[in-house]
């Protein structure tokens, strides 16, 4: 199965999986299916878009993606790189929920239902997200001691870590742990 229609799959399967799990947390048929076919919307919006399709082995630098509240949010340069790396609108950190934006010195991020990619001016791309965004938010967040992130969360026994230019912060047995420099 060529890379497009793997996607193709792969999403679609996302939106009917997302009905399933709408209508086992309560929601009534109808607003399922309103959900679900938001979620195609966004789908559609993601496959059709010129640099969303598959050209050879260039890498597509952004993309329009229809919102559930229905406007199209651009995900773009290395932002959008690690969105589609972490499996894109499918994946844990879903659809977009606002435009990307300037962080402090000069870095930039972009928030998404599941978590925020977080980009330092010159370091890469890092997803922050759950109880170790929570703490890193609550020191400052980029602004804060603790900067911008170094890593994704790493596994570690017990929990998940991530580092950031100040710092670290570990999630362990449900304890959140903030180690600065």
């Amino acid at each position: 199965m060529n890379q497009f229609a793997r996607r193709t799959a792969t999403y679609t399967t996302a939106a009917l999986g997302a009905a399933a799990l709408l209508l086992a947390a309560g929601c009534s048929e109808d607003e399922a299916k309103e959900n679900v076919d938001k979620a195609k919307g966004a789908v559609t919006s993601v496959l059709s878009s010129p640099s969303a399709t598959p050209s050879g082995t260039e890498a597509a630098e952004e993309t329009k993606i229809a919102t559930q509240n229905g406007p199209e949010v651009t995900v773009s340069g290395d932002i959008y790189e690690k969105y589609v790396a972490s499996g894109g609108a499918a994946g844990a950190l879903g659809l977009p929920l606002e435009a990307q934006e300037n962080g402090p010195n000069g870095g930039e991020y972009q928030d998404f239902v599941g978590g925020t990619i977080y980009a330092a001016e010159e370091g890469e791309p890092h997803i922050v997200w759950g109880e170790i965004r929570k703490a890193w938010e609550a020191n400052g967040g980029a602004n804060g001691k603790l900067g911008y992130p170094t890593s994704d969360e790493q596994d570690v026994p017990g929990g998940k870590e991530s580092t950031f230019t100040g710092g670290t912060i570990t999630w362990k047995d449900g304890q959140t742990t903030v180690t600065p420099n």
